[in-house]
């Protein structure tokens, strides 16, 4: 019987992923286990909701459920640091489902992926890049490419441009690189500075005792965003997302924009079973840990999983 987390190093393209598998209970090492990919949102990491509320929730539910941090970020390996590159971000799903296929009491044909927030529009977009994954749950997901042309790059995506390229340039002759906290320092901050209830509570969420981790940097290095301005979570949804998905979105909306991006996605989406629950009187920063919104978030996520995925054999 191993631990009931596991840490372990997985083989990327040219540096390893870090990355938790939690088990079920009373684990068995003979038996074949339904698998879940668990992706963490921008600016966090596997020790945050990605694995310590949705991970372990999926464990006690009867999967093996790998948690990891995204390349350049976490514990896992690459340079330059807090780069968020969406191909690299989908790409790290691709790596970790291969190492899921070798392990011995994983079934490599049920295998299935969860996200949050950016986590979850990447997993989307993984589900329709890599069919060895066999369905996709959004929990209060955003499209990052969406994201980084509107809000992150004050609605202004060429001009953003324009200076992520002379940054860039900068730091490649040797200047010090900029590493844009996504983030308002603290709460007191983030309540002076705005009213959009999704900086205020992530603030709250990341800032505080309530979600802090040692690598939840909620930084990015800002030349590198660059990447993400011409990228579409969703692109060629209508042909290519044929796997089962559920998206978990809150009615209290913010600037982030989840619930625009789960509906937008229920639309596109070609696959025959899709579908959009909406929690009433939830916020996005509420389906990362409060009870009273993952609760009815998993009572609605687990079943859809032991559909498409089945039980331990």
């Amino acid at each position: 019987m191993p631990e009931t987390i596991k840490s372990v190093q997985i083989p990327n393209i040219a540096w390893e992923t870090a990355a938790d598998i939690h088990f079920p209970p009373a684990f068995d090492e003979n038996k074949k286990y339904p698998a879940v990919v668990s992706a963490h949102p921008i600016g966090s990491c596997k020790e945050q909701t990605s694995g310590n509320i949705y991970g372990k929730a999926m464990a006690e539910a009867g999967f093996v459920v790998v948690a990891f941090d995204a390349s350049f970020q976490g514990a896992s390996g690459g340079q330059p640091r807090f780069t968020e590159n969406p191909e690299f971000r989908v790409s790290d799903f691709r790596f970790v489902v291969d190492y899921i296929q070798t392990l011995p009491y994983v079934d490599p044909k049920r295998i299935g992926v969860l996200g949050i927030c950016g986590g979850g529009g990447y997993a989307v977009n993984a589900a329709m890049t890599d069919y060895r994954l066999k369905c996709c749950v959004g929990i209060t997901p955003v499209n990052f490419g969406r994201l980084t042309r509107e809000a992150f790059g004050n609605f202004d995506p060429a001009g953003a441009l324009e200076k992520m390229a002379e940054q860039r340039t900068l730091e490649a002759q040797g200047g010090e690189r900029y590493i844009l906290n996504y983030l308002p320092p603290t709460l007191a901050d983030a309540q002076k500075a705005t009213t959009d209830i999704d900086i205020v509570e992530a603030t709250e969420y990341y800032k505080t005792d309530r979600g802090r981790a040692p690598n939840g940097a909620t930084s990015g290095l800002f030349s590198f965003n660059s990447a993400a301005l011409a990228w579409d979570a969703f692109n060629h949804a209508e042909v290519l997302m044929t796997r089962p998905f559920m998206v978990v979105v809150g009615d209290k909306t913010g600037g982030f924009g989840a619930y625009r991006d789960a509906h937008e996605i229920h639309g596109r989406a070609g696959s025959k079973e899709k579908h959009v629950v909406v929690l009433p009187g939830i916020s996005h920063y509420n389906l990362y840990d409060k009870p009273e919104a993952v609760q009815p978030a998993l009572e609605q996520v687990l079943p859809f999983l032991k559909k498409h995925l089945g039980e331990a054999v």
